[in-house]
């Protein structure tokens, strides 16, 4: 995939990223052009991973200066983060890829409101597949475009938070649920003990 470039842009969780590539005319004209998301990359342990990991991504050697309507998802992405609820669904998103049963999984999370979550057996009951619960969470781990497509909503049986493939893992996961006022179970952290050597 093509991306047009990317940026790093500052969040309550830390420094994100996003990259983008035209999508041609939109409905605002031929001589308008919406771009459409690509990658959205939440904080790693620091920027230099961050940035790093989307220069890798993107295969860009910079980051840019976001187009307008970049600009402004970035925007509303502060905002949700912040704890203003925003509707991302609206946002264009570029799932060049993504596998047919990826896509559905991708689709079935964006439709779930900022405040809920379902769980993974509901994702797969919902797309016809019961027995697909843990398809549906590893398509939910390579999910590219986090918060937009909002994987975080998407828990273990009984309210468990699951897995998260972002920095901080569950802890994130949880982090992200409970600014939007989502109800979660709390989090268990498995300790192992230390061999004596």
């Amino acid at each position: 995939m093509r991306h047009a470039g990317y940026c790093l842009f500052d969040t309550p969780l830390g420094q994100c990223g996003i990259a983008w590539r035209d999508n041609g005319p939109s409905d605002g004209g031929p001589s308008v052009v919406r771009p459409a998301v690509t990658l959205l990359q939440l904080p790693e342990v620091t920027t230099e991973r961050t940035e790093s990991r989307m220069a890798r991504a993107s295969g860009a050697p910079r980051p840019s200066a976001p187009p307008p309507p970049i600009a402004e998802i970035i925007e509303r992405l502060r905002k949700h983060l912040e704890g203003e609820a925003q509707d991302l669904r609206d946002i264009v998103v570029d799932l060049t890829g993504a596998d047919d049963f990826a896509r559905q999984v991708y689709e079935a999370a964006r439709e779930i409101p900022a405040g809920q979550t379902r769980t993974y057996g509901e994702i797969a009951r919902a797309l016809g597949q019961p027995r697909e619960a843990q398809a549906v969470g590893q398509a939910l781990g390579k999910n590219p475009i986090a918060l937009i497509i909002p994987c975080h909503r998407v828990v273990a049986a009984g309210g468990k938070p699951g897995g998260f493939s972002a920095h901080g893992g569950r802890a994130t996961k949880a982090r992200i649920l409970a600014v939007e006022g989502a109800p979660t179970a709390p989090i268990q952290l498995e300790l192992r003990p230390t061999r004596k050597r």
